[in-house]
Parts: structure tokens; sequence; C-alpha cells
């Protein structure tokens, strides 16, 4: 018989509205197992389906190789292209061109065949790293596996969650292209890091606290949190600026301002941004952890936010997270560079957004200015904007530094403003 559906009264009470997400179009898993073992797993409707099952693998590698491999990588780009030097035929400094990838963000005017050669650089480490090192194997599974997933990654506009144990800088990680050369364009090199081609994020070791749904707001609550030494030279004053536009923002300058905030349960935040030095201190028997200091000096790190927010986990503390904290020293692979995102995420926060190497303080005050302004107008969300800025910087500034920001949770953040708010 035909039925027909005159009422449902259970519309509406399946599901919360606030629950319902768009799946990502590729889950690529990397679990750890007793034993030193990683499985890799895979799924999504942007790779072939396997009849009743996900596709699955046990990858040879052993997590600390990957965890040193990933280092090296984060320490190339470093070396070879934030601190790239140019010499003269006898090999001296040219004086007027003292670290130019480090001093401005717009390369435009850089020499072609240098830049290209250092970006050449970069993207062979990128791919080198991910299938070389993560995936490599010749067992039929892990082939399969592998030639699955570089034909997903080989597309461009994917939605892709690395949901794994493994913390690697995803965005900065790079697909092969037959026909790309030594002497390739440098649109092309651009096109092979997975930050140019796809929204990224990472989850696995902390996922953000699922609770009612935000009510929008016509002034949003945002934070600056910042040292004021810190990048007197760049667009610093147009970002707190920014910050300040049809919103309520709060500063603070020191480790105290972050304590007594952080310690009470309604701290209600859209945004919080921090701009400041980090480094990695030690922690051992643990890996060393980043830790971030403000205008007074005192180190506040994850240990610091779970202490203080340990008692308040499902308050209202559930802002994006910008943490453009500019990082050096410690980059072996004892090195945890996501503790502190992973205690934000963890106790609240939809997300956090931050560079994967010590970046310099003129492009990063660059991308604040592009991510804030974009955020805050509500019309995007933060994985859109990443994805977006990524694409900007490499075609308007030829630059590749957009590919080493990276989001922990957050691909779907985004404010709600109501009507009539100011944008």
């Amino acid at each position: 018989m035909t039925t027909r559906v005159v009422q449902d009264p259970s519309d509406g009470f399946r599901f919360l509205p606030h629950l319902e997400t768009k799946p990502p179009d590729l889950r690529v898993s990397f679990d750890l197992l007793g034993g030193g073992r990683i499985r890799a797993r895979m799924s999504g409707a942007s790779v072939p389906a396997l009849q009743g099952t996900e596709h699955k693998t046990d990858l040879s590698v052993r997590p600390d190789e990957v965890h040193s491999a990933a280092a090296r990588l984060c320490a190339r780009w470093k070396e070879m292209f934030v601190d790239f030097q140019p010499v003269d035929d006898q090999g001296r400094t040219l004086r007027d061109r003292r670290r130019p990838y480090a001093t401005v963000a717009d390369l435009s005017a850089e020499p072609e065949d240098e830049l290209r050669r250092a970006v050449a650089h970069l993207a062979r480490g990128g791919e080198s790293l991910l299938f070389d090192v993560l995936l490599r194997g010749d067992d039929a599974c892990t082939e399969t596996f592998r030639t699955c997933l570089r034909s997903a990654l080989s597309r461009e506009g994917l939605r892709v969650r690395f949901d794994s144990d493994l913390h690697l800088p995803w965005p900065m990680l790079c697909v092969a292209d037959d026909s790309t050369t030594s002497a390739a364009p440098l649109n092309v090199l651009f096109a092979r890091f997975l930050g140019h081609r796809h929204q990224i994020e990472h989850t696995g070791d902390a996922y953000a606290w699922i609770g009612p749904p935000r009510t929008a707001s016509q002034r949003p609550t945002v934070s600056l949190n910042h040292d004021v030494r810190v990048g007197r030279t760049t667009r610093a004053d147009e970002v707190a600026k920014a910050l300040t536009e049809g919103t309520t923002c709060i500063v603070r300058t020191t480790y105290e301002d972050l304590v007594r905030d952080f310690g009470t349960p309604d701290l209600d935040e859209q945004l919080m941004y921090f701009w400041c030095h980090g480094e990695f201190i030690g922690n051992a028997p643990e890996p060393h952890i980043l830790a971030i200091r403000l205008t007074d000096g005192i180190p506040f790190d994850g240990h610091t936010v779970r202490e203080l927010r340990a008692d308040h986990r499902h308050g209202c503390f559930r802002p994006l997270v910008l943490l453009n904290a500019c990082h050096a020293g410690v980059s072996g692979a004892s090195t945890d560079r996501a503790f502190l995102g992973r205690m934000l995420v963890e106790h609240g926060a939809q997300g956090v957004i931050g560079p994967q190497i010590s970046m310099p303080q003129a492009f990063a005050a660059e991308y604040a200015l592009e991510f804030i302004t974009r955020y805050l107008r509500g019309e995007a969300t933060a994985g859109q904007i990443a994805y977006e800025l990524a694409r900007h910087f490499a075609a308007r500034y030829r630059n590749p530094l957009g590919f080493a920001y990276a989001l922990h949770c957050g691909m779907d953040a985004s404010l709600e403003r109501t009507s009539g708010g100011e944008t």
C-alpha cells in the first residue's frame, strides 16, 4: 500500500538543531596502538567506499620517526625560508637584503628564481613526510590506502579532518605532481600544499565540548592578550583597532590578568587573540611544552589552563582562539607543540588556530589583521577563512607562510551576529 505521511509529530525532536553538523568530505585517522604501532583509517564521500568497512591499514613506521621528521620539516621552514639570507658571488651577506622573507609579508618584489627554489625545497619536504615517511610500505593494504588518499588529496576544495593521535603540520604537507620539476612556476608549487588545496582541521587528542547553541549578539565580546613590546614596526596597532570595531574588547597584558579571568566561570568571549612571544620550556620527563609570555614575562601554558578551568569545563568559555605566539627554541622530536591548544579545546574553546613554525612578526600581523577582520564579519567559518587566506597570501604576496597556520578543531566555528550588528 502507498503510504503518505500527513503529520510528523517527532519533527524537530529527533535531532537538536545545534548538534546537526556537515560531515567532512574526508576523514583520516592515525591511531597510536600498543608496541609503537600506527593504524591508519580513512572514510568520507571523497574516497571509494569499501563494502562493510572503512579503509584501514597498520603502518610500518613508528611514532618517534614521524615526530622526528615533522620537527625536521618545521625546522627547514625556519632555516631555508624564514631565515633565508642571500649572498653575493663571494659568499658575503647582501647588506641591503637581510633575511628578506622575514622582514616583509609581501614577497612579490623578490627574485623569482630565488623564491621558487626555496618553495620547491619546502614542497619536497612536505611530500616526503606524508608519503615517504608516514605512509611508506609495500604491502597491498598500505599501497591501496596510500593510492586512495593521494587521489583524494589531489582534488581541491575538500573539507578534511585529520582525526589523529599524531599532531603533524598538516597544511604544510604536499601532494605529488608529475609535471612538477625543479623549474616549476610558483603557482604550481603553491598548489601542491594541502593548505592551498583544502580546508583542514586537526582533532583526535581533544575535541570541542558539545553544548547548547550560543546566543547571537550585536556586540560580540573579544579579547586582546598581548605583550605591548611585540611588533611595534608591524601592523599590530591596526589589528588591535580591528578587534574593537563593533565589539566589546577586553585587553590583557600580564600573567595576572590571564589568571584572574581564566579562573572565573563566566569567561564568555567569542574571539580570543594572543599576540606575544612563545617558547618551549622543559617538562621532564615529558616533552617540552609551548608557553606564552605577555608583557611581564611570566609563562602561561596548558597546565595553567587546566588548573584554572578544571572546575568550569562546562561553563560559557567557548571562544575561537587565534594563538599568534611567535615561538623559537626547542625544535626536536620531544617538543609538544599542541599541548596548549589541546588544553584550550579540552576546556571549552571551539578551536585554536596558530603557526606551526617560528613565524616572522611582519607576516603574523598581516595574517591576524585579515583573519580577525573576516571572522568578525560573521560571514565565513574559521576553516573557510584559513583556506582563503592561504591562497590569498600565495597569490597576491607570493608568500607560502599562510600554509604554516593550522586549525586545532574549529573548522566550522563562526561568529553569529544579530541583524543590525555593526560589521
